[in-house]
């Protein structure tokens, strides 16, 4: 058994990567999309959070939370998430894959892998680090040829809002550090 521990601290910002189970590539179709994000805006109301920033792949996404003074239980938000997407539209995906006998046991379905990944975001370069990541990753993983053009990101906000120029990342690949991402 592994002696894994999550960073937990009240009020803070953080990078999550979750993972379709066995990289299976149903997120982008529109059921899985829908009910993301209602799945969110739901979430967001119950437990309110700031979503700061957001990629959706085929077979994972990076977002960036930042929750309110006080709580701590992303945790909690994560597993209402996942559950709420599953509920919703795992039926209806009717994913390929056949559930392993630890799977059932735990009463758990074929769409997403038991774990994510979570990363303390420290300072501001390391949010903008991260979040040049997130926006950089449809490009990085060869689905398109510029950010802008991904329809299923946070990177058109960024530049409504003057944070990005339309046309980041498309010619240059940014500068972001090999350790983001991967801490």
């Amino acid at each position: 058994m592994s002696n894994y521990r999550r960073v937990i601290i009240p009020g803070a910002t953080y990078f999550f990567t979750q993972v379709t189970y066995q990289r299976i590539p149903w997120l982008c179709s529109d059921i899985s999309r829908e009910s993301l994000r209602k799945g969110l805006q739901r979430l967001q109301k119950l437990y309110p959070f700031s979503l700061d920033a957001i990629v959706l792949l085929p077979d994972h996404f990076h977002c960036i939370w930042t929750l309110p003074e006080g709580d701590s239980n992303y945790v909690g938000r994560w597993r209402y998430l996942k559950n709420f997407v599953t509920r919703s539209c795992g039926h209806k995906l009717q994913l390929p894959t056949e559930i392993s006998l630890s799977r059932q046991k735990r009463q758990e379905k074929n769409l997403w892998q038991r774990r994510y990944w979570e990363h303390l975001i420290k300072d501001e370069t390391d949010f903008n680090n991260h979040c040049d990541y997130i926006h950089y990753n449809p490009v990085k993983h060869g689905l398109c040829q510029s950010p802008k053009d991904w329809e299923f990101s946070s990177f058109h906000r960024f530049v409504k809002q003057g944070i990005y120029s339309g046309d980041w990342g498309a010619n240059i690949e940014p500068n972001i550090p090999e350790n983001v991402g991967n801490e």
